[in-house]
């Protein structure tokens, strides 16, 4: 179709969750863990990150890989889901519910910056904090998290 485009993950997450069960449910959850964003190689630039230094937190755009790969021909889609938030009982429209039973799996956690490490084996490294992510996460894309756009302090 015109104007689709595949997503490729620019760096996966090293984390110290090797399995989904026991993973925070929301970034923030475990605010102490660092975990570390290696980039794939073609995105190893360290020019790609000039000016990340002056945020404190930042967006991850991530994938809920182990849905992706448990799918079969689109059968994970489903109009309603029971959040564990919920305790499992009630169903809510996906739309409602930060569930990884999406069309797309995709997750987004707001980190927070501990450090950039400029040089590895690796190539440059983002060490944060709070990611709610299995190890090995595909991330698709990395932004910084703007304060005044981004805390809505009123919101419910």
């Amino acid at each position: 179709m015109e104007g689709e485009y595949t997503l490729r993950p620019v760096a996966r997450i090293r984390s110290d969750f090797t399995e989904k069960f026991g993973i925070p449910r929301q970034s923030g959850m475990a605010p102490g863990l660092e975990a570390a964003i290696v980039f794939e190689p073609p995105y190893r630039d360290l020019q790609a990150l000039r000016g990340l230094e002056e945020y404190s937190h930042l967006w991850l755009i991530w994938q809920f890989s182990q849905v992706v790969a448990q799918e079969k021909d689109g059968e994970h889609w489903r109009p309603t889901v029971r959040p564990p938030r919920l305790g499992g009982n009630t169903r809510m429209g996906v739309w409602a519910t930060r569930s990884p039973y999406r069309p797309n799996a995709l997750g987004l956690s707001s980190v927070r910056l501990v450090r950039i490490q400029p040089q590895s084996p690796q190539g440059p490294i983002l060490w944060v904090e709070g990611a709610d992510l299995l190890d090995g996460t595909p991330i698709y894309d990395i932004k910084p998290y703007l304060p005044y756009v981004d805390s809505h302090p009123d919101a419910r």
